[in-house]
């Protein structure tokens, strides 16, 4: 395969991390239309909006969990996958390199970054061939973490909570869907797009689930029945009242498509693939002799996208709350949950390795009043320090099992991050005076503009993504969700929406 194979790899990495596709835009500009202004999931929408203008403007981006690099190629026959697969593996590397992707790729017993996304596994490449001689067609899906753990898989039939019985019918797996939208909520950035296979084994359904994300939102299955059904969901979904983020609203799904595959008389399985909203999906035509790219799937480059936000951008009501750090017990017990913050001054990110790491070590840093940033930022080096280029929060609820023990024992005053956390952290919170507060997932370009300095960073051993950043943030906006008085958004809305979903089986 020509060298220009891998330039046009890398372009279509770099596009594909920064720029949605219009099919996407049209369903986020759809959803922002339908929920009213002034509610906290408009507020999310217009901070979404915002962060796609930039993630495009500047070429950054669009969150800083650019996920697992899926690509679908198909070859003339005879063409050279080998030569293929090494070339897409080093324009992994080489846009890794760039800081257009986050060094997602760790060694699963060690933990250790290979630092280029590239290691076994990773990226994931399936090929398959046509009976075109003159092009070579590639197309890519940058899937993150926090929506992938939100893939669900059922094994009809089965009992699911608020919905009864699911049998081994359309109407089974109608329930099968419903149940995993709901159980996503706001873990998973909500509105979400769901992939769906029906059949297959455990493996071949997850693999048909996900290719389903390449179809576009606004196309009509082939399959009439599946049509009706894809249909169906999205007329029902939305009642749920998840809202973006979880936070409460009129959308909660922008795309459902399924496929369907044989199986064995014993199993019926239904995989379901749920994508987040910053749904990154891009492909190109390459011409088979030189490499250099010939069209482009999904958009047309030609046009010029139209900008998703207003002049506003984030809307500002003057009732937000100013904070700036260390905070006190009595600023986080004045907090309610509902209340708007704009968060200034010194903040630490911790992920994963981090809280594992404070569980049984002193902390690098004093945490007394801190803010604790559950975020792995994408970091570039420049000089002898450091610069943020994406910064949105890291799904949270991986944290529950150390989060409690972490507030009481080092006197965190807050913890920043997604999705919401479960029940010892929101006892922690009240016993301790300690403020949970939900960023907007995805919103990576947005937030790194609010960080005006990396003043320094320990546990770099853990990788970029898992050490812990010392950061200065100047208004750093986000919803205090749970607060110290016992209350919680994400409680509420679980529970109004499990009401709703119930009513719907």
């Amino acid at each position: 395969m020509a060298a220009g194979f891998f330039d046009s790899i890398v372009t279509l990495i770099v596009r594909t991390s920064t720029d949605l596709p219009p099919d996407v835009r049209a369903a986020m500009a759809m959803a922002r239309a339908q929920e009213p202004p002034a509610t906290q999931s408009s507020q999310a929408l217009s901070i979404i909006a915002q962060n796609i203008d930039l993630a495009s403007d500047d070429e950054g981006a669009i969150c800083q969990d650019t996920g697992m690099p899926t690509f679908e190629v198909r070859t003339p026959v005879g063409a050279n996958q080998l030569v293929m697969k090494a070339q897409i593996r080093d324009a992994i590397a080489e846009a890794t390199r760039r800081g257009k992707l986050r060094p997602n790729s760790v060694d699963s017993i060690t933990g250790a970054n290979s630092g280029t996304n590239v290691g076994p596994g990773t990226p994931v490449i399936h090929f398959d061939q046509w009976e075109n001689d003159d092009e070579v067609e590639v197309k890519l899906i940058l899937k993150g973490g926090g929506c992938e753990n939100m893939n669900a898989q059922y094994s009809l039939p089965a009992e699911l909570p608020n919905l009864g019985r699911a049998d081994r019918s359309l109407a089974g797996v109608r329930k099968c869907i419903l149940h995993a939208v709901w159980n996503a909520q706001g873990k998973g950035c909500a509105p979400g797009a769901v992939g769906v296979a029906i059949g297959g084994d455990r493996t071949s359904g997850y693999t048909a689930a996900k290719e389903q994300l390449f179809r576009t939102l606004d196309d009509v299955n082939e399959d009439p029945r599946l049509a009706d059904l894809e249909a169906s969901i999205m007329g029902e979904v939305n009642r749920l009242g998840i809202g973006t983020m979880g936070f409460g609203g009129r959308v909660s799904l922008i795309g459902c498509k399924i496929a369907a595959l044989n199986r064995l008389p014993a199993s019926f399985f239904v995989s379901v693939a749920y994508n987040c909203w910053a749904f990154r999906r891009l492909g190109v035509v390459l011409d088979a002799r030189s490499g250099a790219i010939k069209r482009w799937l999904y958009r047309d480059p030609s046009v010029a996208a139209v900008p998703m936000a207003d002049q506003e951008g984030f809307r500002r009501t003057g009732r937000e709350v100013a904070l700036r750090t260390p905070l006190t017990e009595e600023q986080v017990r004045s907090l309610k949950v509902g209340d708007v913050v704009l968060v200034s001054g010194r903040a630490y990110t911790g992920r994963d390795a981090v809280h594992h790491h404070l569980m049984s070590h002193d902390a690098p840093v004093d945490l007394r009043g801190a803010v604790l940033y559950h975020c792995g930022p994408v970091v570039a080096k420049e000089g002898s320090g450091w610069r943020v280029t994406a910064a949105g929060p890291t799904t949270s609820i991986r944290e529950e099992p150390y989060q409690a023990d972490v507030i009481k024992r080092f006197g965190i005053r807050a913890v920043i991050g997604k999705g919401g956390m479960g029940g010892r952290t929101l006892a922690a919170l009240k016993e301790h005076g300690a403020v949970y507060l939900n960023a907007i997932g995805g919103a990576a370009q947005f937030y790194a503009r609010t960080i005006t300095s990396v003043d320094g960073v320990s546990l770099l051993e853990f990788g970029t993504p898992e050490a812990m950043w010392h950061l200065t943030i100047e208004e750093f906006p986000a919803i205090v969700t749970m607060d110290a008085h016992g209350g919680s958004l994400h409680t509420d809305v679980e529970q109004r929406s499990a009401h709703e979903l119930a009513a719907l089986a």
